[in-house]
């Protein structure tokens, strides 16, 4: 088991022997008559944290700020003082701790009313843990969280001490947030002490029935463990049996949690009182769960073989209940340092089966695995720290762990203080698309801290962020230019990518519904059923329709001969002049070179490349035969040859690229960017580079954004995905496709 002694020793180099002494004293002199917000003296306050502190055996530094952070925070003008009288790591410490403690007015304002449903159960427990990864985050020193653990601990014990009642929330504070804190940290001595006097004051009436039935005091049942330890080991050296043997009496709170969790009743919990022996290999497991049996009678079925049948998470252990010579049961857990490292560090770490959320008993929340996985880093590097010498490797490790990051996300907040994660770098604009889709596309401006700041302004943890909206609007095209930093959150920058592809298909449907209109008004048929005519053309709906027809994926020569042959009326040939290439240079399919397409294995027979979908090599094509002008060839996902296969499905015919030609094939690429003077020029270079020949431009600016159409010549389409790859990395480009 990590006890407290897991935590480091002293920092590397020669320590301030006077530090503390002078910090103390400065205490005395500037806040000798101060009180903390409960009612404590600071010097009180600070003389607590500094035992505390003492048994956790932290440096100077942290240990003089533990007396200093009170100072600073509530006697006027001895935060000036700090950093010239102690120096300038005290300092940066000091104001880590006060950070800190705007998580205790956060929490609190978390602990209203009791959660009634499974949302609001579920909401809660997610705060919870946001605000326990966000405490962590504010600390990027280690120190600083060990050092508000110690307050937190002083405080309780002082009001246990004065029998006052803590502050609204604070109890509930404890348990939720600093208690499970100082368990992921291996302090296992801290957290059962906060557990047990924050559940004294969260439920004094549950505390003193479980008191009363354990009935015993906690020092006669530590003092019966160490008994029963040392007899175990007197057994186990008389068998020659080297082991390490370590037990706990199972504290208040813990037992409750269990009762509750489980549903037990008090007499059925066997674990009330329990120890660990840790010995070298498997075969001494069995040997000491013998001498167990042997010394006390064991109960049958309250044992479990982990190590035969591991648990599914790989945890190996004996579990094993007996009766003790005072007839009460306690738990003996048997295992090697192996299985207890795994137990401690992997993926069956004690903090993880304690916190599993529905999957463990005590119904709390579960943090993510990259999370855990530093947090079993962290108690890693507190563990070696106690278990070597002072040498200089190990000064490093714990310079790391005094500076580790904890976690790679920032914790900022609603003005009603809900706790937002966001990613490294996040602005007011992903802030905004976090809570609300519809509020990030309305978003304007934004106050941080009470502070208009612009919409690019790099979040840092602990802020308080309000967005300034307005009531109908939409996102700027310059929220997706990189360069401008304005959203860092891919989820925001997908929502942004989404509103404006809605926009556009909004765009080209309003377009193609006017080009219907038109033909109809053209044709005098404005009687006819919009949903009727789309089905005739096979469209589901009358959007589809109009968006093939905007986007120029549909002939409205289809519609014409549509009006003009109603349904059962035999309809005219359409025509395929308008699907045939234009002409280019001498070399290109469009001017009779040959197109290197095989029409059923013959390679003579007339083909035209249709300029609808412009197919080119390796493109998955097909054949239709039009009337006086060969074979138009199609790629197969075409929506107009699936018109006009759908009319006259003889008329395909199999097709496929015969052997390589020195023939290029015209393709059109639809670019679209934030518009900027030389971005053509910047568009035309990369192809040129590819050495890709344009026969046609168009461009179009609106808004800022600048939509081109490039009709390009190219060998093979592969040639064309490489340019569609570095025209996007074009600056300003949002997107490179072939049309």
């Amino acid at each position: 088991m990590v006890t407290s002694t897991d935590l480091a020793g002293q920092v590397a180099g020669t320590p301030d022997a006077g530090l503390v002494e002078r910090a103390l004293a400065y205490v005395r002199e500037r806040g000798g008559a101060a009180q903390l917000p409960t009612g404590e003296p600071v010097l009180t306050h600070a003389e607590g944290m500094l035992r505390i502190l003492d048994g956790l055996r932290v440096d100077d530094a942290a240990r003089a700020a533990a007396c200093l952070f009170a100072v600073a925070a509530f006697v006027p003008g001895c935060e000036e003082d700090i950093e010239p009288r102690f120096g300038e790591e005290v300092a940066r410490l000091v104001r880590g701790v006060r950070q800190l403690l705007r998580i205790g007015a956060i929490a609190v304002g978390h602990s209203g009313a009791p959660e009634t449903t499974k949302d609001e159960i579920a909401a809660r427990q997610e705060q919870v843990e946001a605000l326990r990864k966000m405490l962590l985050a504010f600390a990027q020193d280690i120190r600083v969280v060990l050092v508000r653990l110690a307050s937190r601990l002083q405080t309780l014990r002082w009001l246990a001490q004065v029998k006052a009642q803590p502050l609204p929330g604070v109890a509930r504070e404890t348990l939720d947030i600093y208690a499970p804190l100082a368990n992921r940290l291996g302090i296992w001595q801290m957290k059962w002490e906060l557990e047990d006097l924050a559940f004294r004051f969260e439920q004094p009436d549950t505390y003193k029935r479980i008191a009363r039935l354990l009935d015993e005091k906690r020092i006669e049942r530590e003092g019966y463990i160490a008994s029963a330890i040392a007899r175990l080991q007197s057994e186990l050296e008389t068998a020659g049996i080297r082991a390490e043997v370590t037990g706990r009496p199972k504290h208040i709170y813990s037992i409750w949690k269990k009762m509750r969790g489980k549903e037990l009743d008090f007499a059925d919990l066997y674990d009330v009182r329990a120890f660990r022996v840790i010995v070298d290999d498997i075969k001494d497991c069995y040997t000491v769960l013998g001498i167990v049996h042997h010394i006390w009678q064991p109960i049958p079925r309250e044992f479990d073989d982990y190590i035969s049948r591991p648990k599914a998470n790989g945890y190996k252990s004996l579990h094993t209940v007996v009766i003790g010579d005072d007839g009460r049961a306690f738990e003996v857990q048997i295992r090697t340092q192996e299985m207890h490292h795994f137990a401690e560090y992997g993926v069956a770490a004690h903090w993880r089966y304690k916190e599993a959320g529905s999957k463990g008993y005590s119904g709390q929340f579960s943090a993510s695995e990259r999370y855990d996985e530093k947090i079993a880093w962290l108690r890693q590097l507190l563990a070696w720290k106690d278990d070597a010498d002072h040498s200089v490797a190990h000064d490093e490790s714990w310079e790391q762990l005094k500076h580790a990051a904890i976690d790679d996300h920032i914790y900022v907040l609603t003005p009603q203080a809900r706790v937002v994660a966001l990613p490294q770098g996040a602005t007011p604009v992903d802030f905004a698309y976090y809570l609300h889709t519809d509020l990030g596309h309305r978003c304007r401006g934004a106050r941080v801290d009470g502070t208009m700041v612009p919409l690019n302004t790099p979040l840092k943890n602990g802020q308080t962020v309000e967005i300034i909206a307005v009531k109908q609007g939409g996102p700027s095209r310059d929220w997706l230019n990189t360069e401008l930093g304005y959203l860092a959150a891919p989820r925001a920058r997908a929502k942004v990518r989404a509103w404006f592809n809605a926009l556009d298909s909004q765009e080209t449907i309003a377009q193609g519904r006017a080009l219907i209109d038109k033909t109809l008004q053209r044709e005098g048929k404005t009687a006819v059923s919009l949903d009727d005519l789309a089905a005739r053309l096979g469209f589901k709906t009358p959007d589809e329709l109009f968006s093939a027809v905007g986007k120029e994926e549909f002939s409205l020569r289809h519609v014409e001969q549509a009006l003009r042959h109603p349904e059962g009326e035999a309809a005219a040939p359409v025509s395929e002049e308008e699907a045939v290439t234009k002409k280019s240079r001498a070399t290109s399919v469009a001017r009779g070179a040959k197109s290197g397409v095989l029409v059923v294995g013959v390679d003579s027979l007339m083909t035209q490349m249709s300029r609808c979908c412009k197919p080119a090599p390796p493109d998955d094509i097909v054949g239709f035969v039009t009337r006086g002008r060969g074979v138009s060839i199609h790629r197969r996902n075409c929506p107009t040859f699936g018109q006009l296969s759908a009319r006259a499905p003889e008329r395909v015919i199999q097709t496929e690229w015969g052997k390589k030609s020195d023939a290029v094939y015209p393709v059109d690429i639809h670019v679209e960017a934030v518009d900027r003077q030389g971005l053509l020029r910047d568009i035309s270079e990369v192809l040129s580079r590819e050495k890709i020949n344009v026969t046609g431009v168009k461009t179009l600016s609106s808004k800022g954004v600048a939509r081109m159409q490039f009709t390009a010549e190219v060998s093979e389409a592969t040639q064309l995905q490489r340019a569609l790859g570095l025209i996007e990395d074009v600056a300003g480009v949002l997107q490179a496709k072939r049309k």
